[in-house]
Parts: C-alpha cells; structure tokens; sequence
C-alpha cells in the first residue's frame, strides 16, 4: 500500500457534544469538504460503547449495534443513529469523498455479567512479572447483548475469549494484570511494559479461533452493511500484528473493495514503527507519530529548536510511502491521556508541512479546523477551559495552493536553524510551482530556485503583501514573518 494523493480528515474530536449530531453534520459538510480539496474522512468508532449515547467509542461494548438497539442507556451512540451512519457514509461518498472506519480490535469493555475463573496477577508495569499467585478472581467478562437479542451474531461473548483484565471483584485494591488460566500475552505487540498486549478492559485472545471468526464475519458484515472505504485501526501496538492484514484481507475478499487501511502505533520510536510494518508487509499503513511529537518539540522550543531537525526519524522521511502525516489529534489534544499539544502558533507551519510537500498522506484534525471549546479534568484533578483556534482559513488555502501548484519536483532548503523553506517546481499539466518559507525566530528570507524566469510571486496567506519576481535564471529572495509562514504562488492566482 502506498500514500493516496489526497487528505485525509479526522472528523471528529474527543469533545465533541454528545448530542447524537455528529453524522448529520458530515452529511451537511460533505460537498464543501470535498469542494476545499478534502478527499476522506476518517470517522469514529460507530458502534455502542459501555457508555451508551456519551461514549466516544474507544470504550467497546456492541460492535454490531451501530446505534441501533437500546443498550447502555440509549439506541443512539454519541454521534447519532445507524440510519444516519449510513446516510451520512452515502453523502459524504456522493460527494467525492473516501469513508475511513475507527476499528478498535483490542478490548471489550461494560460486560453484563460476571464470571469466576482463575488468574495470576502481573505486575502492570512489567507484564512478565507475577505478584502473586495464580487465584480465583471474579470478573466482568460475559457479554450477553440483551437488547440485540442474538441479530447479526449469536455469540456470546465470555472469560475463554480474553487473555487478561485489570479489575477483580474479589481483591478490587490490587493494582494488578490478571492474566487467565492458560493464557499468554500474544507475541508481535510493543515490548513497553514487557509486553504492552493489554490495554484496558477485557483484552481479546487473539490466539483463540473463535474470536479470529468471529471478528473476520463481523468485518464482512460491516463493510457490506456501511458500504465504508477502509479502517483507522486503534492502538495497533497492543495486537499481535499479523492479525491487521489477514482480518483486511479478509474483508477485502468478502467486499470485492480494495479497502485502504492506516494504524495507529502511538509510539515516538521510529523502530518500533519500522518493525510492525515489517511484520504487517507494508499492508497497513501508519500515522506518523514521531512527526508529531517534533512538531510539539518545535512550538514548545521556539526559537531553540532547530527546524533543519523537523523530520528527523519520522516515517514520513524514512518510509513516506506509508506515513499518514498529522499534526494533532484526538488523543494528543489538551486534558486527553496523551496530551502533546502543538501549540497554536506553530500549527500553521506544521500544516505547511504536511500539506505543501511532496510525501505522506496528510490528515486534518476536526478541532484545527473547527475550533474546539470544551472543559474537562486535568490529570492534577483541576478544572480547565480549553478553547483550541480555528485555523480553517489557512488551511483551505493551503489546500487550494497543494491541488493547484504543489506538483513536480521539490528542492528543499533545510539550511539555516529557524528558517526553513522549499519549492515544488510544478509540471506541464500543473505549471508556476510553490514556494514556502517559515520561520520560528525572526523575519526570514530564503533564496530559492523555482524554476520559472521573471514570474511574479504573492503569499496566499497574506502574511506579506508585497509580491515577490524571479530573476532570469528563476530564482528569488521569498520571505517570512517572525514565527510565521508564507506560502507563495504565481501571480495572478486561480
């Protein structure tokens, strides 16, 4: 699998309201998605989680029930009712754009009953450590799906299809990784923590046979029933990676659809990223969390940070044939567990850098270009008001300057700590080329070649209002504000 020629959004936030509005607003904005050069969506998890009607979906209870039966409080998810999932996947589709489904293969959670069974607790730090001995523990494992009453599968879900928990009714002080009887943590994971199968909840055996079924039907049956275009698969780093292609794979067969598929390996260690696309065959392919985590490096360092370093050990620059590019995102947002925040003067430059280069499959974030407001706990226990800008302004900009102008060849210009800038040269179907320049330090300027002689050049962001003319050979001084970046097209511009 290699990068697609577009960009991707994520259209969603972990805060939006949960008002069951979520898939009528993509069904509302899906034309002016596309219209803005927008190609996919990639949406959150669609089915029923242990939180009913607030849950963001990442908490697994019904994967059949895509808002559909009344479980857990409500039929409707968080983002609306199955009818509308459906319709709003048809719209956005009719309107030009690729739907991408959240998959969350790792754990279950909200169980309706408990269960008895025996365990040995591990040390949650280290998972090949035991602090105690094996026991009889009790444990919200079965499944029973009351409200579904067995439509679309059968099962019932129970202890034998998991590896471990974290909860035990008989000892609830313990903090402890209670794997089951006969049970091992699958191999091919993250090796944090020993090894990082278990997340939370109830972890999937991804050894057993029945769960490798009844996962596969389950994801025939979605894609015929959503009619979606690929999966956004979570915290890929805590399966066993080989599952990944061979559940796909399946699903491709059954789908006739050559479905695209992107993980999630929320890791900062370009290495462990390398390995789990070897172990996947480059079939899947990953957001490029080292890029982001620079990028936070960068608006937090100012002017200390060195931003001919911007693309050290990421993907993108190492396998950019399958880095999905991003500069936020859900989980990294402010008050969320893994909070990493690219600070809002800075989020321009990144988006710059994303969008306007040659490699990577980049990916918008609903709160960059929305704006966000919301108030949460911070992990000090505090109360915070967060308001996140929209910068939607720019980034349609930059948009339309990367379907007009950001073809052919790119000559990069990494030459100078806080001044950084590149060209693309255009091609005979895409003529004029591109120019960016940024700046995390003072006015910058940055002598460049763009290839086209004594042709006048304006900064779409309007950041400078100046234009700017090649010389005979195509080459010219473009320039930058203080912390800032300016993009520069030809004159006049479409």
């Amino acid at each position: 699998m290699s990068a697609p020629n577009g960009v991707m959004m994520q259209f969603f936030h972990w805060y939006n309201a949960a008002d069951g509005n979520l898939w009528n607003e993509l069904k509302t904005k899906a034309t002016d998605l596309a219209q803005v050069g927008i190609t996919s969506v990639w949406l959150p998890p669609a089915y029923k989680g242990t939180g009913g009607g607030y849950d963001v979906g990442y908490g697994v209870y019904d994967i059949y029930d895509l808002g559909e039966f009344d479980q857990k409080g409500s039929v409707r998810t968080k983002y609306g009712t199955k009818d509308e999932y459906i319709a709003a996947i048809k719209a956005a589709q009719t309107a030009g754009l690729q739907v991408y489904a959240d998959v969350v293969l790792n754990h279950k959670m909200g169980a309706d009953a408990e269960e008895e069974v025996q365990a040995r607790p591990m040390n949650p730090e280290n998972r090949h450590q035991p602090i105690g001995d094996a026991q009889t523990v009790k444990v919200w494992t079965h499944f029973t799906f009351p409200g579904r009453q067995g439509q679309y599968s059968d099962l019932e879900w129970h202890w034998w299809h998991f590896d471990a928990v974290d909860y035990n009714a008989y000892n609830e002080g313990q903090k402890a990784v209670y794997l089951f009887k006969d049970k091992r943590f699958d191999s091919d994971v993250d090796l944090e923590k020993g090894a990082f199968d278990y997340l939370m909840g109830c972890d999937l055996d991804m050894e057993s046979p029945e769960v490798q079924e009844e996962l596969k039907c389950w994801g025939a049956w979605y894609v015929e029933t959503t009619q979606v275009d690929g999966f956004r698969f979570d915290a890929v780093k805590h399966v066993k990676a080989g599952f990944f292609p061979e559940w796909l794979n399946h699903c491709r067969q059954q789908s006739g659809k050559r479905l695209f598929a992107v993980g999630e390996y929320w890791s900062d260690h370009i290495e462990a990223l390398h390995h789990f696309v070897k172990l996947t065959d480059g079939d899947v392919m990953l957001f490029d969390a080292p890029l982001h985590y620079n990028f936070t490096m960068a608006s937090n360092q100012g002017c200390d940070y060195d931003l001919r370093q911007i693309f050290d050990d990421t993907l993108v620059q190492q396998q950019p044939a399958l880095a999905v590019t991003l500069v936020d995102n859900h989980d990294s947002q402010p008050l969320q567990a893994l909070e990493s925040v690219v600070e809002a003067w800075f989020k321009p430059l990144a988006y710059a850098l994303i969008l306007l280069r040659r490699d990577g499959y980049p990916c918008l974030f609903y709160a960059d270009y929305y704006g966000a407001h919301y108030t949460d706990k911070g992990k000090d226990g505090q109360d915070y008001e967060i308001w996140l800008d929209s910068h939607q302004w720019l980034i349609d900009r930059f948009l339309a300057a990367r379907r007009t102008y950001a073809y052919g060849n790119q000559y990069d210009y990494f030459d100078h700590a806080n001044c950084v800038g590149w060209t693309r040269l255009g091609t005979e179907d895409h003529p004029g080329g591109i120019a960016v320049v940024l700046s995390n330090g003072g006015k910058s300027r940055k002598w460049m070649e763009i290839g086209q002689p004594h042709k006048t050049y304006r900064d779409i962001t309007e950041h400078i209002a100046e234009p700017i003319t090649t010389n005979a050979e195509g080459w010219a001084e473009f320039t930058c504000k203080a912390g800032s970046v300016s993009v520069w097209v030809p004159e006049p511009a479409d």
